[in-house]
């Protein structure tokens, strides 16, 4: 989710990913077909194929084969989180080059640097894990995450 500039990435895998989630999440009681999941979402077909598998060996979506087969979520909608479905599909929320922030040692005076990267974890760790796709379904995020939604410049991009 952070990459080597230190830049805030969500990868088309993962927003592919957490979009045909959401659109799992609001299916109903049958299994849907991932060429329906596609169309829906936009999701082009094979990409969204390897997607669903991760997402399935993960345990967050099940399939069912036959004529009336498809997908379904494993669990329930409100027990799934978007950091479980964006590690099941990209590996872990941050990392910086490649390793754990915890693990990186600077010299001198860029030594609390690894501090401010595992602080981001922290905080991307708070809004993702704390969203469920129930949520994103409803409309209706959790308070803290609304929040920062408020300021005007969050919704302004800098560079």
């Amino acid at each position: 989710m952070v990459d080597n500039d230190g830049r805030m990435r969500v990868s088309a895998k993962a927003d592919y990913a957490a979009r045909a989630a959401v659109e799992l999440s609001t299916a109903g009681d049958g299994p849907i077909k991932a060429d329906r999941i596609a169309e829906a979402q936009g999701i082009p077909g094979k990409f969204l194929e390897t997607i669903l598998l991760e997402l399935k060996h993960a345990g967050i979506v099940r399939s069912q084969r036959g004529p009336d087969g498809g997908y379904t979520l494993a669990r329930p909608a409100e027990e799934i989180s978007l950091a479980d479905v964006i590690r099941a599909v990209d590996g872990p929320l941050a990392n910086v080059r490649g390793a754990p922030p915890e693990s990186l040692e600077y010299a001198g005076t860029a030594g609390p640097l690894r501090d401010v990267w595992v602080a981001l974890r922290a905080s991307v760790r708070s809004v993702l894990e704390s969203v469920t796709l129930a949520d994103i379904a409803a409309g209706s995020l959790p308070a803290h995450v609304a929040e920062l939604l408020e300021p005007g410049d969050a919704w302004r991009a800098r560079r």
